[in-house]
């Protein structure tokens, strides 16, 4: 049976980013499935993020939204934490990126109808709704450049 409320189907949105069917192409799960720990770490360009530090991106601002929605103040966002140092295994990176994402989808499911409308903290002024459908933009823009860096 479809999901009929809002917040629902906005955790579908992000569910079908991470594990598909994604109409994007690829989702996230199914792109990083066949990529190995030296892939991941292998840096194609200079200057480029690796697939590692990508999914690590990924996960750290998938945590940010969900802390976002009941948050009173907004903290800043660090480097270090924006773009976290590549550290333990890949399968740990892998295993953060599932839990993440998750945990946002239950947090989305379990947030209330009536404030998607409300602002949100962050950076700009923005509603909980623009916030949850840009955690889910975020994670599709890097889905693609992940991507295009296992073809390089």
């Amino acid at each position: 049976m479809p999901e009929t409320s809002e917040a629902a189907r906005i955790a579908d949105q992000l569910r079908r980013v991470y594990e598909g069917p994604a109409w994007l192409g690829p989702n996230l799960r199914d792109l990083l499935s066949d990529v190995g720990e030296e892939g991941a770490r292998r840096r194609r360009l200079e200057g480029v993020h690796t697939i590692w530090e990508l999914v690590l991106h990924i996960s750290a601002w998938l945590r940010i939204a969900r802390e976002r929605l009941t948050a009173a103040t907004l903290r800043e966002v660090t480097d270090a934490e924006d773009w976290p140092k590549m550290t333990g295994t890949w399968e740990d990176a892998l295993a953060l990126l599932q839990r993440e994402e998750r945990a946002l989808e239950d947090a989305i499911r379990a947030f209330p109808e009536d404030r998607l409308e409300d602002e949100a903290v962050g950076s700009e002024p923005q509603t909980f709704y623009i916030l949850l459908h840009g955690a889910i933009q975020h994670a599709a823009y890097h889905a693609g450049q992940i991507a295009i860096l296992k073809k390089g």
